[in-house]
């Protein structure tokens, strides 16, 4: 009877690890399905971000990269490109880890809201209610002399205290201290070392005492600009849970969610997976951020410290698409989700610093509880649905979840300018390999259509496209103006950077430079939007600019005619009529469904006006013209057209 008993013991615990193994299969998988085209994707033009990302390793851009795309709840997509060190003698695979540096802000957002579901964590409750040392915060006003150039700070008490809900949203009046204004150089005094990072060998409860003693830059509540207040978030976070934020995240967030590589170190065991920093760091000297990720860290920074893998931190994004929840496990509510994912900024908002970088109105997006999320197609430089939602790290690493779609993407590299310059690309790539239903093509062979050489000639020339997908992606816009990217800081209008070629750099003007004048009226206190919708106009009009610049006593004034300006990331069609056949290129920087550059593709006509791809993904495409108006191209008539006109 004994040995009956422990046979059916051990019956039952075969039984019971097969049912284990049965619903691990079930579960979430990173690895990439077989057949991407049954999630809606082109295989060849997935290919072509791997393609993109080598070039720009080529390049000598990053050394490598690994992009992992999912979509209806399945990998469609996991690739690395590349290699691991900055030497580029080992590849990159696709389990590397890398600094997410930025993307640890969502994390710790989502884990503190874990937190506000279990009523330990009041939104609307000052800061100093959890962390004391925050009562009585002033706020430093810096004012400069219009005639030398000179400032000075004045400080004046809070109208209101920040409250926790400010942590979240970048409204709580605190700074990242990286640029050149004096209150910038308080911050950056008291928080970083010589290299330009946080003194690691401080605990959070040490950075965030000192945040303490330093002045707001703005008023809690008026202005959105980007800063340490979600560190500060990680401390409040301490304070209510009685752990280590680490600690707190790898019980509460990483264990239940299967994200075995993320944390703020790397183990000894897995730093043959660590990803080399660039050799150009932009945060400070090669190694002097990465290099502490070696080793166990006393310093546990919610707003920048985490280092993840794609897969890992796919897994995360995939619980926030799915409403909170992942393999059974409840992380949020929906309601919770939603929260964090829609609009949290107060009407009237004004938006500063890094507003520029891709958050505010000329970005077309607005800011959640942790997240950026895209609010006006027309005005994002970027493609996606409204209501789709995202972030960046300085290490290069970007992320977005598009609700509509049902689509996660993750990008990690490490590049020394960040992840801007290389956003666009990829989520044109991605919903450009987005597959359009085939309403059916003729035979090529069958009953062959004539045209004749007149009808095909006007059809020759260039067009320029509204987007390279039909999924909901804003038209390239193309303006007089005069080449300089700028931001708000304190109410003063900087230069972040002239481009290269353009009237502003042409005449000199840099980084740093604070435009004070346009055409001799006084442009202090404007918002973003109001100070660059000034300096367009139409093009060849001339426009004067006034500017102060540290060091020099005397403002600076030039005159700068406008010159047209367009926006990267034009998708462009050439159509060329050759040997009584259209042949078809892209010549734009992007390519379109079967058309890329360097590669003239024929088209076989199906009418006078209608044509067809024999081959790739069938592309269907029509020239149109209303009246005496311009010839128009549509591809793919239907619910997913995309239309261009021709522009020579």
């Amino acid at each position: 009877m004994k040995r009956l008993h422990r046979l059916l013991a051990a019956l039952s615990i075969l039984y019971l690890v097969t049912l284990g193994l049965a619903t691990a299969a079930l579960a979430y998988a990173v690895a990439p399905v077989g057949d991407p085209e049954a999630l809606g994707f082109s295989s060849s033009r997935l290919a072509r971000i791997a393609a993109w990302q080598q070039s720009q390793v080529d390049a000598g851009a990053f050394s490598g990269a690994v992009a992992a795309i999912a979509r209806n709840g399945k990998v469609a997509y996991l690739r690395a490109v590349g290699f691991r060190d900055r030497a580029k003698t080992i590849p990159l695979q696709s389990d590397a880890i890398f600094w997410i540096a930025s993307m640890t802000k969502p994390v710790t957002s989502v884990a503190a809201m874990m937190l506000v579901e279990e009523g330990k964590l009041d939104l609307a409750a000052p800061v100093s209610q959890y962390l004391p040392e925050f009562k009585g915060t002033t706020v430093a006003v810096e004012t400069r002399d219009a005639a030398t150039g000179k400032t000075d700070i004045t400080y004046e008490p809070e109208k209101r205290p920040m409250i926790v809900e400010d942590l979240l949203r970048h409204t709580a009046g605190m700074i990242h201290g990286v640029g050149n204004a004096k209150v910038d150089q308080l911050y950056h005094k008291h928080l970083y070392d010589k290299a330009g990072v946080f003194h690691r060998d401080r605990t959070l409860a040490d950075v965030v005492s000192e945040l303490a003693k330093l002045p707001l830059a703005h008023q809690p509540g008026e202005v959105w600009d980007y800063g340490h207040s979600v560190d500060v978030l990680g401390r409040v976070m301490e304070v209510v849970s009685g752990q280590p934020l680490d600690q707190f995240l790898e019980a509460r967030l990483f264990k239940p969610l299967g994200m075995i590589d993320t944390g703020f170190y790397v183990p000894e065991a897995k730093l043959s997976r660590l990803v080399d920093p660039p050799a150009d760091n932009w945060i400070g000297p090669p190694d002097s951020v990465l290099a502490d990720v070696t080793k166990p860290t006393k310093l546990f920074s919610g707003g920048g410290g985490l280092v993840s893998t794609a897969a890992d931190y796919l897994r995360f994004c995939q619980m926030l698409l799915n409403g909170g929840e992942l393999d059974g496990v409840r992380i949020l509510s929906p309601a919770t989700i939603r929260r964090m994912t829609t609009n949290a900024l107060p009407s009237g908002i004004r938006f500063a610093g890094y507003a520029s970088g891709g958050v505010g109105p000329l970005a077309g997006s607005t800011w959640g509880l942790g997240f950026a999320v895209r609010s006006d197609a027309a005005w994002s430089l970027v493609p996606g649905s409204v209501g789709s939602f995202s972030w960046m790290g300085a290490s290069g690493t970007y992320f977005w979840v598009d609700p509509t779609e049902q689509l996660v993407v993750v990008q990690m590299i490490h590049a020394s300018g960040g992840s801007g310059p290389f956003q666009r690309p990829l989520r044109n790539l991605t919903y450009g390999a987005f597959r359009v239903p085939d309403h059916g093509v003729p035979d090529a062979a069958a009953a062959p259509v004539r045209i004749d050489s007149d009808t095909l000639a006007a059809y020759a020339g260039i067009y320029r496209l509204g987007s390279s997908s039909s999924r909901d992606m804003q038209v390239p816009r193309e303006f007089g103006g005069l080449g300089v990217d700028i931001a708000i800081e304190r109410g003063l209008v900087k230069v972040v950077s002239p481009i290269r070629g353009m009237p502003a750099a042409k005449a000199g003007i840099m980084a740093g430079d604070i435009i004070t004048h346009l055409d001799d009226v006084a442009i202090q206190g404007i918002s973003l939007n109001q100070a660059i919708e000034k300096m367009r106009g139409p093009v060849n009009t001339r426009v004067r600019v006034r500017v102060v610049r540290k060091g020099q006593d005397a403002p600076i004034e030039v005159s700068l005619v406008r010159v047209q300006i367009r926006l990267q990331g034009a998708a462009d069609l050439q159509v060329v009529n050759k040997d009584g056949k259209l042949l078809i290129e892209a010549s734009g920087d992007l390519p379109v469904l079967d058309f890329e550059k360097g590669a003239a593709t024929p088209v076989v006509p199906m009418s006078s006006n209608e044509f067809f791809v024999d081959g790739g993904d069938h592309t269907r495409l029509a020239f149109l013209r209303d009246g005496a108006g311009p010839m128009r191209l549509v591809l793919n008539p239907g619910p997913w057209q995309i239309t261009g006109q021709r522009i020579n």
